[in-house]
């Protein structure tokens, strides 16, 4: 039986390396979990390292809000 294009998209999604910035635990230093080649390209140039502090700043502020997910706006405009 074939996959559903879900199914797919899932099957996708838990083979990536997922990680912080850092490589330490998001509970240690409140930094956004995103796929390692997305965390390579963007902090290869200086507006990426921007755009990477101001997800870690927001994910910081929701976690201190209470919140268990925050709005960073990295993964913004990827089909999901």
């Amino acid at each position: 039986m074939a996959k559903k294009a879900t199914q797919k998209s899932l099957a996708r999604w838990t083979k990536q390396e997922w990680r912080t910035p850092s490589g330490k635990p998001s509970k240690e230093t409140g930094e956004v979990y995103a796929p390692s080649a997305t965390i390579s390209k963007l902090k290869s140039t200086a507006s990426g390292r921007s755009k990477l502090a101001s997800a870690n700043a927001k994910k910081r502020q929701a976690t201190a809000m209470g919140k268990q997910f925050a709005s960073h706006g990295l993964h913004k405009g990827k089909k999901r």
